[in-house]
């Protein structure tokens, strides 16, 4: 194989730069010119009026030190064209027109699919689990996720401590899409006494009772976890009513959120003050922990040396503790079990 490229699609994770290096390591070990492409598969389909929009050959003395940077030198977005047959064409066709053999995909599920979809074009490529959210099911851990957790917890910490300080419960939200992992972590390493995530169902009354119970006991600096995504799996409660009954304006139409929640806790638990807070996207813009630095050097050089050897349509992982790689189709088949026994013991202590 001559030339690789390599790019970054979907949401940006810490250690994305720090794969970028890996295989710019890699690449130059085996003698194989690399090029990046920008704005993950947008890049490929000549949507800039510059190539140099598009494209960028990488050094090492250009990506060495963008290893320890948060977010992606490389730009990331999301390209709905990629559903498009005829789009998918127009990047393999791209691909060929400059040379590139090989092509190494960071980023989660869809970008895997996009991986998956230029494989069958002749396009070989090997994908590296890019995303905060370790909603990947073939793999222990994605790339960002460890960083994505420890930024979680310092949060929650330091809350739990003015918390502390100040008789209040609180509620923090924290990220993760449609996978509560983040969230059930970070209650486990800071002793929240409440986590609530979208892949089991709850009701606002139920997480009322809990607190009071908290507060019955002596703790008034209880903190509830949510993910931001577990108001999908919330029992239908109307907030509008309850609020609006209570002296509180809420408008129909207005989502339920973290701040309304704890309105609600508030409210539902004799008037004690409950705040709220959103850890948001510090998750994704911090520096990558060791942990996902070193999954990131294992995954960038793998991914090289995999596709030196004319291995193809392969994602790589981490299972026991060690790297592994497995076929994209596989890896997508694969479904995800959520740690239920762990939640249920957060939420019963």
């Amino acid at each position: 194989m001559k030339k690789i490229g390599v790019l970054t699609s979907g949401g940006d994770s810490p250690g994305m730069n720090a794969a970028v290096m890996a295989v710019a390591k890699g690449a130059a070990l085996h003698n194989m010119p690399l090029v990046g492409i920008k704005h993950g598969y947008n890049g490929l389909l000549r949507k800039s009026t510059s190539l140099a929009d598009d494209m960028e050959e990488l050094h090492l003395d250009t990506v060495l030190d963008i290893a320890d940077r948060p977010g992606t030198y490389l730009r990331t977005a999301r390209c709905r064209e990629f559903l498009d047959p005829e789009w998918r064409q127009v990047a393999a066709d791209t691909l060929r027109a400059m040379g590139i053999e090989g092509l190494v995909v960071i980023g989660g599920d869809g970008s895997f699919h996009g991986a998956e979809y230029l494989c069958k074009l002749g396009i070989p490529c090997i994908g590296i689990p890019g995303t905060i959210d370790n909603d990947l099911p073939y793999t222990e851990m994605t790339l960002g996720y460890d960083t994505a957790v420890n930024v979680c917890v310092d949060a929650v910490r330091a809350i739990r401590a003015t918390s502390r300080s100040h008789d209040r419960p609180h509620v923090v939200e924290v990220m993760g899409r449609h996978c509560g992992d983040i969230a059930l972590t970070t209650a486990v390493s800071t002793g929240a006494e409440i986590v609530l995530v979208p892949e089991v169902p709850w009701s606002v009354e139920e997480t009322a009772k809990k607190l009071n119970r908290q507060l019955y006991k002596g703790n008034t600096r209880a903190t509830i976890v949510v993910a931001e995504g577990c108001w999908e799996s919330m029992e239908p409660f109307d907030m509008y009513t309850f609020l609006n009954s209570h002296g509180k304006r809420c408008y129909e139409g207005e989502p339920i959120s973290a701040s309304r929640f704890a309105s609600i806790m508030k409210r539902m638990c004799n008037m004690i003050e409950v705040r709220s807070t959103v850890v948001g996207y510090t998750q994704r813009g911090a520096e990558p922990t060791a942990r996902d630095s070193a999954f990131a050097f294992e995954a960038g050089t793998l991914a090289v040396d995999l596709l030196s050897k004319g291995v193809s349509n392969q994602v790589i992982g981490m299972r026991m503790g060690k790297v592994f790689y497995m076929s994209i189709d596989e890896a997508l088949q694969e479904k995800r079990k959520f740690n239920r026994s762990l939640y249920d013991l957060v939420n019963s202590l």
